[in-house]
């Protein structure tokens, strides 16, 4: 059967048309964390990006400064959005566990800190320049890689194994019990430390106490 060529008005038709639905972008997942010891203290972040077949294409990680744990998870955010950008990457779905983060993103949570406002705002703008962008909070278990990464981060620049847990079957326990010293000032009943100390909460610690003498 012979095609028929369209009528000027028929072309005309076709013409005036709306264009169809542009495909979506397939979306790409990154797991975000940020943390810091101390709180404001040492801080870093990690990032685990998958594609959309789940298959693992960058983990990021970086130590960061001293800040607080709600800074480093916005460094954390913009780290991925980064990544996202300067690879062409038009869809994103976040997944942290922070649910100020994620409230704030959403628009859930004002941004009342003047230390985050301006991270949330730049944060805020490269999302927007995403075709599709999403942000889910998810529980720390689901989110074990990217915390690994900003542990490693931290155990990397303060010159700890990257793997305690590792360290500690292999390291004998004189090594690891090593005293430290750190200087600290007496004021109103209380010891105050004059470094930041990287310890685990709970852990416990001998003081032993030394007067310095005063510069005359």
């Amino acid at each position: 059967m012979a095609k028929r060529v369209p009528t000027p008005a028929g072309a005309k038709l076709f013409a005036d048309a709306a264009p169809g639905p542009k495909p979506v972008a397939a979306a790409f997942r990154a797991n975000i964390d940020g943390g810091s010891r101390g709180n404001p203290g040492p801080a870093s972040y990690g990032v685990v990006i998958r594609d959309a077949r789940g298959q693992v294409v960058a983990k990021l990680k970086k130590y960061v400064g001293r800040m607080t744990n709600n800074v480093a998870e916005y460094y954390g955010l913009i780290a991925a959005l980064d990544y996202a950008q300067s690879q062409g990457i038009r869809a994103l779905r976040i997944e942290s566990d922070s649910e100020l983060l994620v409230k704030q993103m959403r628009g859930q949570y004002k941004v009342k800190s003047a230390e985050l406002r301006p991270l949330f705002e730049r944060a805020h703008k490269m999302s927007q320049a995403l075709e599709s962008f999403r942000i889910d909070h998810v529980y720390r278990e689901q989110n074990r890689e990217a915390d690994t990464l900003a542990n490693e981060a931290l155990d990397e620049t303060s010159g700890r194994p990257a793997n305690p847990a590792a360290a500690s079957k292999t390291e004998p326990r004189s090594a690891r019990s090593e005293p430290r010293r750190f200087r600290a000032r007496f004021r109103s009943g209380v010891l105050y430390l004059l470094e930041d100390v990287d310890l685990p909460d709970g852990e416990e610690v001998e003081v032993l106490i030394r007067l310095i003498p005063k510069k005359t």
